[in-house]
């Protein structure tokens, strides 16, 4: 049942609009054909004059609805801003109207009043979204005691916020901890730094804000961002019971095993040790012998990417080994200044300042640096190793005799444990929902903070153990809303990457508890009010919501029964679209809204040769990549409609059928690509509309129709291009199939 409301609407004949569309026209579908109570034209609405009218109007007629057609609701979205209890509507007019078809057209006019016609009836099925508000406590938790963690720690207490930080040692300094020296951080990058680390674990445990626990292991966090209920266990026996806002995870990495590099001469040469080893000597040695693993040093070898950038092992750089193999070769030439450095790489990564350190190294005697591939390491007969090496710069086969070799490992985040671990190099492989192969997830044993979520103890995975939420927009964030992975448990970096990467973890923290005091989500609707509401008398327990969310939104009972932790929520509406019984929706976003839009468009007899097509488009790229082309006035068929949609995985299978039960001749849904390299800001959404494709076919049987009717396609806001195309050629599609024989039922 339509709900009561009082609808303004107002038109813009400004930019092109009045001279493409008949205005008058559209104000008689607005008075005439809807009964609008207040209807407006006006040349420039989005002035200040005009703006002021409009508050005027809500004012003293009391209107609790307004209609805005005008330009793209990707625009001026300050301005059309009026009270909270307003709910306002944006008619795409000039943009998707205008700017992208034959001005004073019939179908261009058609076009016009249709989207006009939508927007009436979404406001009329819609509210105003209600923030939904609880208790938020404002403390940070930080686990991990290393770099990252001490950095993203001080970062938010000297924002003022209260800070736990955990550290399953019984000391703080994780890896750079054991470290000698680290390469330059600062101009003019020629020179080694002290690590710092003293001075950072002393201003964390002295700050009065960061309360510091040791030998502490997470073992339990339940609820949701802002009101998360962790328990600690502490050495042996103490616990210790947290209501906590936000987590930052900063576990680190660990080197990738080099029991594995068998081939590269670990374990079978004792004078084949690991960058880590080295680096230890340095910082465990006060002696000044020419001396490292009980041998005698005149010469010395770098392998590079030992285990990295190797499908057999690591196929991803581990971006650290460069710098590290850099530095601790002016190591060797301190002590050891006679003695000769090899470099043997693949190539060489050192950006932006870095690149100034490497020339520095370059610059030194005794050091040489070579292109190749390692392809057998022997003993020589002086006792020496001689290490073959391919595929130089110059073509021809080398060969060095060293004392000692260095094997620059790479890293593996700490989400991998176990035999999850020793399967990295395999890429341990789960099934994803369009049949395809994905990296395993780190939930399966990683045990660090032990969530109680159902979909898993810990941060879901892209790929390698790497927790991840959207890799190209939003890569602090996960899937687990209020938890960020900061440091290189969520990447390979150096310290400098992980400093800047925990500084950015601590402001995602401290935005998500501002966020959540004020009832809003995070990306990427960032500051939505709206949220889930569920009719759960009318649930089926078929947990089609709790398995899809890909954002663990959902617990269930023993019954199979929806559990919303609503602060969890991303506001997708993928649980929307995966309920069969409708029973899920959102104030102003919903199945009867959007089926009332739908209803709305005017289906033109059949003999009229006016195809009708129904677009649904990811308002995430896939509706501004249409905004982008008809901003490049780019045309396209009259003949389409376009609803956004929050995700493709919103969209629910009764839309389809209430579309080509009402005369549409087809569908298409357009959204964010899926696979490995996927870009959906929801993770899953376009996957799963594609999965739901099964569900939409046997729809089209059951109607007697062609499945060609309904097609999915992906694309990145890049393509905006291809849009026009696409539209244009799935109309003469449906030309060449023939009307929709429900039309004019």
């Amino acid at each position: 049942m339509a709900i009561e409301t009082k609808v303004g609407v107002y038109l813009c004949s400004g930019c092109g609009i009045g001279e493409s569309i008949n205005c008058e026209k559209l104000d008689l579908v607005a008075v005439k054909e809807n009964k609008i109570p207040v209807c407006k034209i006006n040349p420039w609405l989005c002035s200040e004059e005009s703006v002021e009218m409009i508050k005027k109007d809500i004012e003293s007629e009391q209107l609790n609805r307004v209609v805005i057609g005008a330009c793209s609701q990707r625009f001026l979205s300050d301005v059309f801003k009026f009270d909270p209890k307003v709910f306002v509507e944006r008619t795409n007019l000039r943009e998707q109207v205008a700017w992208s078809h034959k001005p004073n057209d019939e179908d261009t006019q058609m076009l016009a009043e249709d989207y006009l016609r939508m927007s009436i009836a979404k406001v009329r099925n819609c509210e105003p979204p209600e923030a939904f508000k609880k208790e938020i406590n404002d403390t940070v938790l930080v686990v991990g005691g290393g770099f990252t963690g001490m950095t993203a720690a001080l970062a938010s207490a000297n924002a003022g916020f209260n800070v736990v930080l955990t550290e399953k040692e019984n000391q703080l300094g994780g890896w750079i901890g054991r470290q000698y020296k680290i390469a330059p951080t600062h101009s003019p990058f020629q020179e080694l730094e002290p690590t710092g680390v003293e001075d950072l674990i002393s201003k964390v445990e002295s700050h009065e804000k960061i309360k510091v626990f040791k030998s502490c292991l997470v073992e339990k966090i339940s609820g949701e961002p802002g009101d998360f209920h962790v328990s600690l266990f502490i050495k042996e026996s103490t616990k210790e019971e947290l209501i906590i806002g936000s987590i930052v995870q900063a576990t680190g990495a660990k080197p990738y095993n080099p029991g594995k590099l068998s081939e590269l001469g670990y374990g079978i040469f004792d004078n084949v040790i690991t960058s880590i080893q080295l680096e230890e000597n340095f910082k465990t040695s006060n002696s000044r012998k020419n001396i490292i693993n009980g041998k005698q040093i005149k010469s010395i070898t770098f392998i590079q990417c030992a285990g990295s950038r190797d499908e057999k092992h690591l196929p991803y750089c581990s971006s650290e080994c460069c710098a590290t193999s850099l530095k601790q070769a002016l190591y060797i030439r301190e002590k050891f200044p006679d003695a000769f450095v090899y470099i043997i790489y693949r190539d060489i990564r050192m950006p932006a300042q870095q690149e100034l350190f490497f020339k520095r190294v370059q610059s030194e005697d005794n050091i040489f640096l070579t292109k190749g591939d390692v392809i057998n390491i022997n003993r020589a007969n002086n006792g020496m190793l001689r290490i073959d090496v391919d595929n130089t710069l110059l073509g021809d086969k080398i060969q060095i005799e060293s004392d000692v070799v260095v094997l620059a490992t790479g890293m593996v985040p700490s989400t991998l444990v176990g035999e999850i671990e020793s399967e990295v190099d395999t890429a341990v492989e789960e099934k994803t929902l369009d049949g395809k192969k994905a990296a395993a997830s780190a939930e399966v044993g990683a045990k660090i903070l032990n969530l109680t979520y159902r979909q898993g103890t810990d941060l879901p995975t892209l790929k390698y153990g790497f927790p991840d939420s959207h890799y190209i927009c939003f890569p602090y964030e996960t899937r687990r809303t209020g938890i960020y992975a900061a440091g290189s448990v969520r990447a390979p970096m150096d310290i400098s990457m992980s400093k800047a990467d925990a500084y950015g973890a601590a402001l995602k923290a401290i935005q998500l508890i501002h966020t959540a005091k004020e009832g809003k989500a995070v990306h990427p609707r960032s500051g939505d009010q709206s949220y889930p509401e569920f009719f759960l008398q009318r649930c089926t327990q078929c947990k089609r919501c709790t398995e899809e969310c890909p954002f663990g939104t959902l617990d269930e009972d023993v019954k199979g029964t929806p559990l919303p932790n609503i602060e969890r929520c991303r506001r997708c509406g993928i649980c929307l679209g995966a309920c069969p019984e409708r029973i899920i929706s959102f104030k102003d976003y919903s199945i009867n809204m959007i089926s009332s839009m739908i209803k709305s468009i005017e289906i033109p007899d059949e003999d009229e040769d006016k195809p009708r097509i129904l677009a649904f488009l990811c308002e995430n790229d896939a509706y501004p990549s249409l905004d982008i082309a008809c901003r490049n006035k780019l045309h396209y068929d009259p003949n389409v409609r376009v609803i956004p949609v929050r995700c493709l995985g919103s969209v629910n299978t009764v839309w389809i059928a209430d579309a080509l039960s009402r005369g549409f001749d087809g569908i298409l849904m357009i959204g964010c690509k899926y696979g490995d390299d996927y870009q959906c800001h929801y993770i899953r959404g376009s996957e799963l509309a594609n999965k739901r494709m099964e569900n939409v076919r046997e729809k089209l049987k059951q109607l007697v129709l062609e499945p060609e009717r309904v097609k999915l396609i992906t694309l990145s806001i890049d393509e905006y291009y291809k849009i026009p195309e696409i539209f244009n050629s799935f109309v003469e599609e449906m030309r060449s199939i023939g009307a929709n024989p429900y039309k004019g039922m």
